[in-house]
């Protein structure tokens, strides 16, 4: 697969009262075009850090970041961003709230009808077309991360960049939310990058996991390789030794490797 994402020598260092922080170093990471890519790690190893500088909300101290070829130098409406939290504004309908975005994308060079058609397209591929003229105080909180995905989705990101989507939803939710998530990335074809604390997760939708080391000055540990075929079936992964395989390297990663490192700094 091409390279489409490049991550070279990035670090990134903030001032704080207390002095200089240094929250990453020597990240090195490709990812291609179509990839799924997980960003796993204890509390405080730079994961939302390292999306933010996908994401342009900040520039690096040290190193480059590019993306198909052009440097990141800011955000842009190639690289989408999904939070934990959704971020729905309350006065706008589910509608309303996409076609906000899709108006700012695509207003210069598209008419009303367009961008109307953008907007209910993005809102059907999330399965929420019987809830587009409720508001956000109307729905549940799995829907309104599901308009949250469709508000990305509907600017036609060349990467989508998720923290935590799914982190506040009860565990019901949260798998239904993952099991549509694989369905609209097959659709899409898109290249994501999701933050997440969650093993199984991880394991269940990426095509490669980037595990961080402890912070501070964290940096990637090792990057596991997820060669299971797709489409994933819930209910078959769990008994499939590959995946359980994969599962127990993160584990290991995590719950080993990582706590000798908390131990020796402590």
């Amino acid at each position: 697969m091409e390279k489409f994402v490049s991550i070279e020598r990035v670090g990134q260092t903030f001032d704080t009262k207390m002095g200089k922080f240094v929250a990453l170093r020597d990240i090195d990471l490709s990812i291609a075009q179509g990839e799924f890519v997980a960003l796993i790690g204890h509390s405080g190893c730079g994961k939302s850090t390292l999306l933010n500088l996908i994401a342009g909300l900040t520039r690096p101290t040290t190193g480059v970041l590019l993306c198909d070829g052009r440097e990141i130098a800011g955000p842009g409406p190639e690289r989408a961003v999904v939070f934990q939290n959704h971020s729905l504004l309350p006065w706008l309908t589910c509608f309303e709230n996409i076609y906000l975005a899709v108006e700012r994308v695509f207003s210069d060079k598209e008419g009303k009808p367009k961008l109307r058609a953008r907007t209910q397209a993005a809102i059907e591929l999330v399965g929420l077309a019987h809830a587009a003229h409720k508001y956000p105080h109307e729905i549940s909180g799995g829907m309104k991360q599901r308009v949250g995905i469709a508000r990305a989705l509907s600017m036609e990101p060349k990467v989508l960049l998720m923290d935590e989507p799914f982190g506040a939803l009860d565990a019901l939710t949260r798998a239904k939310l993952q099991d549509e998530l694989m369905k609209i990335c097959v659709k899409t074809k898109a290249t994501v990058v999701m933050v997440t604390h969650d093993v199984d997760e991880a394991v269940l939708l990426s095509d490669k996991i980037v595990m961080m080391t402890n912070g501070p000055a964290a940096t990637i540990g090792e990057i596991l390789h997820v060669d299971l075929p797709r489409p994933r079936e819930r209910l078959t992964m769990a008994h499939d030794p590959a995946y359980i395989n994969y599962r127990a390297a993160v584990i290991e990663f995590l719950y080993q490797k990582q706590a000798h490192v908390e131990k020796e700094a402590a």
